[in-house]
Parts: C-alpha cells; structure tokens; sequence
C-alpha cells in the first residue's frame, strides 16, 4: 500500500503563493465560473437550442471546449511551452482528464442546467466543495476530515436542501428535485472535485496551462463526435450568438488555466475557499441577466448555509499557543 499523498505547496517561493495574488486570480476566476449559468441558458436561447435537444446541447458545449483548448495550446506554443511529445503515460493523463473532467462533467452539467434555473444551479453546484473535502480526507493526509469540516458539510448540504423546497400538496412543503436537473447538477459537482483532485497530481510535473489545453481539446472533441452521432447541431449564428460563444471559450481556457496554477502552487484548502463566490456570483447574475429571482426565502437562506458550510471546511485553522 502506497503512501498517503501530502498536499503541500512547493519550497521555492512563486508569486502564485502570495496571500493577494490568491484571492484576486481565484476571485476572479470564481466571478467568469458565475457568468457561465446565464451565458449557458441564454446561448440555448440565442441558438435556438430547445430544452429536450440534448445532442444539440452537446454540440454547443463539445465547440466551446475544443476552441478554448486549442486557444490554450496555441498560446502555450507561442509562449515556448512544451505542447507535443508526450510519451503515452502523459497522454493517456491527458485524455482521461478530458473525457472525465470536460466530456463527462459537462454533459451531466449542460443537461442539468436547461432542466432547472440558473439561481438554484449555482447554489447546487456549490456541492463540490463539499465532495472535495471529502475526496481529500482520504487522499491527503494533512487534509483529513475535522469536527468543523464536518459540521460545514452539515451546513451546506442543509443549503442545498432549503433551495429545493416547494409547496406540495395543500401548500405543505415538498421537495423540489428531479434527477434530470438538480440531480444531475449535483453529479457534474462530485465528477468536478475529483477530476480536480487528479489534474492537481498531473499538473506537478506538467505545464498547468498545456494540461488545461489539452484535455478542453480532448473533453471538447469528444463532446462533438457524440454530439453530432445523436444528430445534434449547431445554427442561427448571429453576432450575438457568435459573440457569447467567444465568450465562453474565453471563459473557459482563461478561468480553468488560472485555477489550475494556482491549485499546482497552493494547498487545495486554501485555493477552494473560494468557491463559495462561484454561487454568490451564480445568483446574483442569474438573477440580474436571466430576471429570476433571488429574493424568494429558500434561494435567499439556501445561499446563506451554503457560503456559511464552505467557510466551515475551508477556514484555516488556528494555531495554538505553545
């Protein structure tokens, strides 16, 4: 038996590694993930992709990924970086962490989100923080599971349970879930936190940014082949349409790229307490470009517990007085 893995921050000191630098790369990283709920439901509309087409769906996602990690390779070749030659070990790295972390989260994902509204999506996503905790416990052994790990677990899967209550049957409170948007929401989180957890160890002796491009490239295809056999498609083009779709490829080859370095320079504790903006940011431009509300008392203190449960697990510790 091997081992267990020690997630520490390398010795030699990185500009990635100061306290700053941290907070505004993963913050903003946190604020191009937010604006990817609404641009996802308004690209459906703006392409005219209805909400039962999902190779259609596949289609769209399969060319965001694909263009963003070509994008990313051209730019680590141009750059002087190492983009080819890998023996097969590497690629075969590559092509896993493509087809779990792009094909396969994002299919879960894309589907999920056109079967619920992108306020509650955020706050479900939010559930991979709480699956990375987890996922860590047994893989990092100086991040095992705490009392207050724990009880923030607690808390933020109470959130998640606030955001799915409706009114029944004679106005009696019932649960608003099916399995084909919420649920499937929550399962593109837990495939995100241990594909996650896998990039980590692969971007210690590779190029984070080459290691992004590669499995968008390999997600992205993918998502394509499988795509356009269902008998997807991708129309009505349009500056608009077009302009989105740039967007997002740049959303995300830049955001991805970015949370990658940082994961490679940092402790996973520290770089995902920030996640609990990717909600935060979710809502609050759901609500501002796809008029949903957030205002409504489940949404509102769903969004409360589970900020509150990521501070929990993710909060540094205080070190005791000798």
């Amino acid at each position: 038996m091997s081992a267990p893995i020690t997630s520490v921050p390398p010795a030699r000191p990185c500009a990635l590694t100061d306290r700053r630098t941290v907070f505004l790369l993963a913050t903003f990283c946190c604020l191009l993930w937010g604006s990817s709920y609404p641009a996802i439901k308004a690209g459906y509309a703006l392409f005219g992709i209805a909400r039962d087409d999902t190779a259609s769906k596949l289609v769209f996602a399969g060319w965001r990924f694909a263009l963003a990690g070509v994008a990313l390779l051209a730019f680590a070749a141009a750059s002087g970086k190492r983009v080819g030659g890998w023996p097969a070990r590497t690629l075969g790295q590559f092509a896993l962490l493509g087809l779990v972390q792009t094909a396969l989260q994002y299919w879960f994902f894309y589907i999920g989100l056109a079967h619920t509204t992108g306020v509650k999506s955020s706050i479900m996503n939010a559930t991979g923080t709480f699956f990375s905790v987890l996922l860590a416990h047994w893989i990092y052994a100086n991040d095992r599971l705490s009392y207050g790990k724990a009880i923030g677990c607690a808390v933020g899967f109470a959130g998640v349970m606030v955001v799915n209550l409706g009114a029944g049957l004679g106005g009696v409170l019932a649960l608003d879930f099916s399995l084909l948007g919420e649920g499937f929401v929550v399962i593109a989180a837990a495939v995100l936190a241990g594909a996650s957890i896998y990039g980590k160890r692969i971007s210690q002796g590779v190029d984070p940014i080459v290691m992004t491009g590669w499995q968008l490239a390999i997600g992205g295809a993918a998502l394509l082949v499988l795509g356009y056999a269902l008998g997807g498609a991708l129309t009505r083009f349009t500056p608009a349409s077009t302009g989105l779709l740039a967007y997002m490829v740049l959303l995300s080859s830049l955001a991805i790229s970015l949370w990658s370095l940082l994961l490679k320079h940092n402790r996973v504790s520290l770089v995902t307490a920030f996640n609990f903006m990717v909600p935060v940011f979710g809502a609050l431009l759901s609500a501002l470009f796809l008029h949903e509300t957030i205002l409504e008392w489940r949404n509102a203190i769903a969004l409360v517990l589970v900020c509150v449960g990521i501070w929990l697990v993710t909060r540094e510790p205080r070190a005791r007085r000798p």
